[in-house]
Parts: structure tokens; C-alpha cells; sequence
């Protein structure tokens, strides 16, 4: 990828109608274009389309992009294109299940069906997750690719024997929200308070949800909840101008 400076200067001049600087931008950030295209592989829509659609949104970030942003190019751009893929799979339909999905789906749901009458109480999204050979985020989009009896707010058991939603069994690592919040994240870090940042690394650089890290820092889920938001929030304010 090219230095800061130089990506400053050619999206000035692909703003002027510079086709030569808009090319030499793409080109020297396709890598970062196919990084986020593998996020949304296997949704039923093919890599070359993914790709193209990535790269409308790459472009719709050189048009928007304003030095006074304070961010770098890359920074403004990874929401742009992912935003503009999920755009496309949310608008056209594109996310498709397959047979195997739907099978795998219903064994998941005879699972959990045998699972709550055994035990009394529904599994949590790592035991399912482990019991299918899946990660947590993999586990969950099958889950959602059918109607299932389990909820994600519904309340499970801990082995501590406290109950929490079975979204906070999901690990933010795992989120293509949360790995967007991540880049977009890392650069703001330095700017927040002590508890703040505390916070943020907990949650998006250690794995650990918002209960976890309530009880680490001796505050509410709720408020971690409010504070995590708040901070997400103003981040990405400052990027939309």
C-alpha cells in the first residue's frame, strides 16, 4: 500500500478527474479491497462479484474522502466498502442458503431441541458451535439462515450459575461489526480516558463480553454496554463529517 502522504495526494488529483491516480490508488490497495471481500465469501455470492462490488464502494470512498476527517484514506474507506457489499446482499437478496445450510440448520435445531429437554435449559452458542466442529460467527449465521426456537436475547445458565443472553456467549472477535470497529478503533485508542480505552481493548483486542469485562472493572453490563456505544458512536461521527 502506498504511504500516507502519497495516497493524500492521489485521491486530490483522482478528485480532479486524474484517471491514472485513481488507478495507481486501486491498485496499490487491492489487497486491503480482497481482505474485506474474504469476509463475505460463502453468502451465496460469487468472489468476482463481491470484488467488483468492492471496488464501487472503494471508489464512492476516493469521492467522499475530506483530508479534515482527520483519518487516514483506509481508515474512511474499509466502512465504505463494506458497507456497500452488505448494501448489495441486503438490497438484491443475495445472501442464499444452500441445501447443506439448511440441513446442517435442522440438526442444529434437533440438537438444541434434545439438548433443553435433557438439561432444562437451552446451550449457548459455544456449545452448539463445538458440538458442530464451527466457530462461534459461523455457527450463528446457520442458526439465522432458518427459523430456529433459539433466540439470542433468551437467557442461558452459566457454570457460575448466573444467566446472561446467549449473545453475550459471542465473542466480539467474531463480528463482522466488530472486526470493522476494530480497524476503525485502533487508530482512535490513544484519545480516550484510561477506563475507556480499558474498555474498548477488553472487548475488541482480549475477546471478552461486555459482562466479562463489567465484572473485571467493577461496573454494570449496562454501562460498559453505554459506554462501548457512546464511543463507536462518536468515532464514527467524526468520520461522516
Amino acid at each position: 500500500m502506498l504511504d500516507e502522504r502519497l495516497t493524500i495526494e492521489y485521491v486530490r488529483r483522482s478528485k480532479e478527474g486524474d484517471t491514472q491516480a485513481k488507478e495507481a490508488l486501486i491498485e496499490h490497495n487491492v489487497s486491503l479491497v480482497k481482505c474485506i471481500v474474504k469476509r463475505y465469501l460463502g453468502k451465496g455470492v460469487d468472489y468476482d462479484d463481491l470484488f467488483q462490488i468492492a471496488c464501487m464502494g472503494f471508489l464512492k470512498a476516493i469521492a467522499g474522502f475530506d483530508e479534515s476527517f482527520g483519518v487516514k484514506f483506509s481508515t474512511y474507506a474499509v466502512p465504505m466498502i463494506a458497507g456497500e457489499i452488505k448494501r448489495f446482499m441486503r438490497d438484491d437478496g443475495s445472501v442464499k442458503v444452500s441445501r447443506a445450510m439448511k440441513q446442517t440448520a435442522k440438526e442444529m435445531n434437533a440438537f438444541i431441541e434434545a439438548y433443553t429437554i435433557e438439561r432444562g435449559v437451552q446451550p449457548a452458542i459455544s456449545e452448539i458451535a463445538k458440538k458442530f466442529g464451527m466457530d462461534e460467527a459461523e455457527t450463528v449465521f446457520v442458526m439465522g439462515s432458518s427459523k430456529m426456537p433459539l433466540s439470542l436475547y433468551g437467557s442461558a445458565d452459566r457454570k457460575d450459575g448466573k444467566e446472561r443472553e446467549l449473545i453475550e456467549t459471542l465473542p466480539a472477535a467474531d463480528d463482522q461489526e466488530d472486526w470493522l470497529d476494530r480497524m476503525l478503533l485502533r487508530g482512535a485508542i490513544d484519545d480516550l480516558s484510561e477506563r475507556d480505552k480499558k474498555i474498548i481493548v477488553l472487548r475488541y483486542f482480549r475477546d471478552m463480553t461486555q459482562s466479562e469485562v463489567a465484572e473485571k472493572i467493577g461496573v454494570s453490563q449496562v454501562q460498559v454496554s453505554r459506554i462501548e456505544n457512546r464511543i463507536i458512536k462518536e468515532f464514527r461521527e467524526k468520520l461522516s463529517g
